[in-house]
Parts: structure tokens; sequence; C-alpha cells
């Protein structure tokens, strides 16, 4: 189960899929000099988040859940319905490039502006030769044919094996986009060569999202300040050098070291010292250095209704979810060029059509035995992951909770990240809970699919909750903040510190959270450091590994309060968390020991049917 659970849900996601595809093929990067290229076909009907699916270097999807898993896709057609996850893909995707270890042609049945980014940012700014991108739209199906035979795809998108014509096409118009004067006066230079640049690509953009014109925006968040390999870098510096200064209030995510202390933590220089140019770059483009995966958690947080550039998904689909901002999910790069001219393409979720619900999933069963009063810790978290991976491209509006109190700030902070991860939908409305902007009164005619616990159990199982699918072992890390640390969580986890007497953790605690937040929680910091906790700041889980993070081997174990962080651990550490909840994850430091009880939310008969399936 635990390679088959995204990928069982997502199937019911694909006869829904082609209505969000283009009717036409679109080729978003040539790529190739205008010449047909060719390839072993290698197909799959689940999306992949290149970040933490494909590695960089070697080509080889690293995604342990996914079905490729394991697979080359050097030199291959590789064709997938959409990406999911994360919106670093496009980092991965141009690092590819430069690393001369890309697919020869990845052929998509939606348009896929993460994955598109990556060729788009190669040819625009750094004269690299990327390979071809082409949604193929209902074509797409008519591809599971020719998995595992070679075959040519041409420049207008068509695909032809054997001497036969397997998707004959005529390739779409492109759109034109209507441009203010200020738009006309960026692209003439008036605010720099960078600035050019950068509306170069967001009308590129644009253009293949089929948008009318572009939005003004308020702001920006900048995931792309994640140092991937050297293109990321040295495109921020390009930025850099050509005079480029951001026009809107920008924050930056999680970068990939402290910046304070990496030496201390013993970060090896390959990382340390490209990661910290790379942040000090966006800082000096003019950002703010806020080095948080939950920008809103700060004062200044976004609000509803304001138009944003935000990168990082599990930050795109809180705001456009809870805080009922809009934004699509900004590829890496796409962030930082909207920064720079302060528009984006009025398309996605900036728009209400595309904010619609397509698929109503029904919670009410499920959440019919539980009492919203008790603590149902990690609940929420488990319950995103379900909902992203039964959603995957469509928007969900989750039914059910209409008569429950108000879901907490952090709980919704924990179902986003989730959600994130398993869907490629930027967002999703919750009936009673958030401010469903853009959601239609009538649902009438959208599928409804009832959510059962025996669909959080399977997740929950997964996900390593229960300490799920191995034997037992001595816990060596317990991994918490990943989207970073509330000021709320820190007090809460001081509490149950406090609670049993203070007893020492006998495995390495540490949790992430940005340094804004440390800073305003001084005295529940310094008992938790009087307890054995550690804290990073500036960076996240997702982007900490050796030595922070135990190298894998022997029969040591990682826990985790994080859904996302034990989908993504193995791809990217080689260790596979167990998930559990905080106090669970208290307990795990103070015994060495991974937790095998259930939450008392989730029966024992649900629990013990996933772990039969799992095994």
């Amino acid at each position: 189960m635990e390679a088959n659970f995204v990928a069982e849900q997502n199937a019911s996601d694909a006869s829904d899929a082609s209505a969000a595809a283009p009717a036409t093929a679109e080729v978003l990067v040539a790529g190739a000099d205008g010449e047909p290229v060719a390839g072993e076909v290698l197909y799959s009907d689940v999306g992949l988040s290149f970040w933490g699916g494909v590695c960089p270097e070697s080509g080889t999807v690293i995604d342990a859940r996914h079905p490729l898993a394991g697979q080359c896709i050097t030199g291959k057609i590789l064709c997938l319905p959409s990406g999911r996850g994360s919106c670093t893909g496009s980092q991965v995707v141009l690092e590819l490039v430069l690393n001369g270890v890309g697919p020869t042609a990845i052929l998509t049945r939606e348009v896929d502006d993460i994955i598109a980014l990556g060729g788009v940012v190669a040819e625009e700014l750094l004269d690299a030769a990327p390979f071809r991108i082409v949604a193929v739209g209902a074509g797409f199906d008519a591809l599971a044919a020719l998995a595992g035979e070679v075959a040519e795809v041409a420049t207008d998108g068509s695909v032809v094996s054997g001497g036969d014509e397997i998707i004959a096409t005529t390739a779409a118009a492109p759109q034109a986009v209507a441009r203010s004067a200020r738009d006309e006066a960026l692209l003439a230079g008036a605010r720099g060569p960078a600035a050019a640049a950068a509306m170069r690509i967001v009308l590129r953009v644009a253009a293949f999202q089929r948008a009318e014109s572009l939005v003004s925006v308020e702001r920006a968040h900048i995931d792309a300040c994640t140092y991937i390999g050297p293109g990321g870098l040295r495109f921020a510096e390009r930025l850099h050098e050509m005079g480029g200064r951001f026009c809107v209030p920008t924050t930056t995510n999680a970068c990939s070291v402290d910046r304070g202390r990496w030496r201390d933590l013993d970060v090896p220089d390959a990382l340390g010292v490209p990661a910290t140019r790379l942040a000090d770059c966006y800082v000096a483009l003019g950002a703010a250095p806020s080095f948080t995966c939950a920008p809103y958690l700060r004062d200044d947080a976004p609000a509803r209704g304001e138009h944003l550039g935000y990168s990082e998904s599990n930050a795109v689909v809180y705001v456009n979810s809870v805080s009922g901002a809009r934004s699509q999910k900004y590829a890496d790069y796409m962030d930082g060029c909207v920064a720079l001219c302060g528009r984006a393409p009025h398309a996605g979720a900036h728009t209400d059509a595309s904010r619609r619900a397509t698929l109503v999933l029904d919670v009410g069963g499920l959440v019919a035995a539980l009492d919203p009063a008790s603590d149902l810790d990690v609940f929420f978290a488990a319950l995103g992951y379900v909902v992203g991976a039964k959603a995957g491209a469509r928007v969900p509006v989750v039914v059910g909770l209409e008569r429950w109190p108000a879901v907490s700030l952090d709980d919704w902070k924990a179902f986003s990240a989730a959600f994130g991860t398993t869907a490629a939908a930027p967002l999703f409305h919750c009936r009673g809970q958030t401010p469903c902007e853009g959601l239609q009164d009538d649902l009438d005619g959208v599928e409804t699919v009832a959510l059962t616990m025996g669909d959080v159990a399977a997740a929950w199982a997964d996900l390593g909750g229960g300490g799920a699918g191995v034997s037992d072992g001595p816990v060596d890390l317990v991994a918490l903040g990943s989207p970073h640390f509330s000021g709320d969580e820190l007090a809460r986890l001081a509490a149950l510190v406090r609670k049993d007497g203070g007893d020492r953790p006998t495995s390495s605690v540490l949790v992430t959270l940005s340094a804004e937040v440390l800073a305003s929680r001084e005295a529940d910091a310094a008992a938790l450091r009087a307890w054995g906790a550690g804290f990073v700041v500036d960076t996240c889980w997702c982007m900490l590994n050796d030595p922070v993070v135990p190298p894998p081997g022997g029969d040591r174990r990682v826990v985790t309060n994080s859904a996302k962080y034990a989908h993504y651990a193995p791809g990217l550490v080689g260790r596979r968390p167990h998930l559990a909840g905080l106090a669970a994850c208290v307990e795990a430091a103070r015994t060495g020991r991974v937790p095998r009880a259930a939450p008392h939310w989730l029966p024992h008969r649900a629990f013990s049917t996933a772990l039969r399936l799992l095994r």
C-alpha cells in the first residue's frame, strides 16, 4: 500500500482531468532547435512532484510512493497527467536541463506551469536548451499504449510511434494577453533589464495559461530561495546583476540552511555556502528575511480578497483556502518574476471560475463519532492527505463540518500542508469553516464522494502512523515543525513537557520554526531547551539532510507530527518517518520507541484493516 495509496486515490480524478486539459496541444517549451525528439515512452496516470520526486543529479524517480519509483527519466519521453505537490518542481526541471539528465520531452494532459517554468527560465535567462514540454490535452490517454515503446514528438506536439501518428494535432494559437501601459513600459526596460525579463516570463506563462490579461498583486512570497542546485543560484544572481528590485512587499520561504549557525550544525560548505548566497541574494533583491514556510503566521499576513504572487505549496493552499486571498500555485522562479514586476496572469485561482468546486467530499459520516472538543491532534493532517489525494487537480469542497466549532489555524496549517502534498489543486473549501471565496452556491451536478474513517486509517498507516510497516527499533530523531511551528504549537509542546514532570528525552528532538516565532516565545523556548529540545530556524525539515537527519542504516527510527514530511522524507533523506500526534512525539522522545498505539480518534478496527492491507 505504501507505493500505491496516493495513486489509488488519484485514479478517481483521471476521468475528470480532461475537463481542465487544453482542447488542442500547447507546446509550452519547444526546445531541441525545432527538430523532432525521440525516446522510449515512460508513462504514468499519476501526477508527480518533481521536487521530492525526481533526483536532479541522476534523473531517477525518488518518490517511493509513485508508480514510477526507481525509474530513470533521462532520455525518455515522460508522460504524466500533470505535476503535483511542490512549487519547487520548476527548480528540479532547470537542474535536469543544466545537468543533461532530463527526458527528451515531457507530455502532460494539462498545462502545468510548474513543470514548464524550469524550461522557460533556461531559455529566457540562462541560454540553455531545454527539453520539449507539451500539454497534449485529451490525446493523453492514447499514450498509455506506447509505454515502453519508442516514439517521436514533433515541434507541433504531435506524437508518432512505429510510423503511426498516435496524436495528430494542430498546435493551439498563442493567447493574446492584454497589456497595460505600465506593462509595455516594463517590457521596454523602464525599470531595467531584470524587470523586463521578468515581464517577458510572466507574459509567456500568461499565454499558455490562456489568460486574457494580467492582474496586479499586493505582495509575493519567494520559494525559490531554497537551494536545489547551481541553476537556481544563477537565476537569482543574474537578476541581481541586471539591477533587479522587487516592487511589492515580499517574504522569503524557508531556505536550505540555518543561516546563522549552519557550520555549528556540521552542514558541509558545499551546501552551506551556495545556500547562504542564494538566500542573501533574494534579500538583496528586496525580500524581507522572514525565511519561513508559514508566512501566514506573521503579523502582516495576507487579507481576504488580496491578489498575491505566492509560491510554496502549503502557503498557497492556506492563503487561498483559509485566508481567502487569491494566488495561483506559482512555480519557483515565477514567484521572483511576479515580485519584480508586480503583475501576474489573471487566471487560475485569481478568478472565481477557477475557484469553483468540481468535487464534493462528504466527511459527515466520518466525523459523526468524533468529539470536536477532544484532542484531535494530527487528525486534520491525515484528513488533508486524503482530501488532496481524492481531489487531484480538482477543487474540492469538504462538507460535514458545518456544525463543528471553528477548526484551529494550526489544524488548518497541517491540513493545508498535507493537501498540498497529494493534490495538484491550489485550494480547497470547507463549508461552514473557510471563507469559501468563489465557491458556487449550487453544487447540484458536482460529483459527491463520501470519505470514510477507513480512508483516513489507510493514509495514517501509509505515513507510518502507529509504527505501521516496520519492526520495532529505537528512535533517534523526533522531527517537529513542517510547516514551521507556530507560537501556539511551541506553547503546547512546552505544556506537554511540563505535564509529566519533564523527564528528559532519550532521543534528539528538533523543532524548525521562524526566528520571529522563536523570539516571541522566549519562556517556552527556554523551558524546552532545558528539557533537551533544540531549535533550527530559517530552514525546514524538507531541506535538512545529514548530519541533522542521520543517514539511513541500522534500525533507528524518525518520528514526526508532519504528514508532509512523512510523505517526502523517504525520497529526500532515505528515511521513512512515523507519523504521530504531538503528545505521542513527546512520549517517543522520552521512551526512545516508535508509538504503536493508534490515536483515540482512529477506531481500532479501521486501523487494523489498514495494517493488514499494508502487509
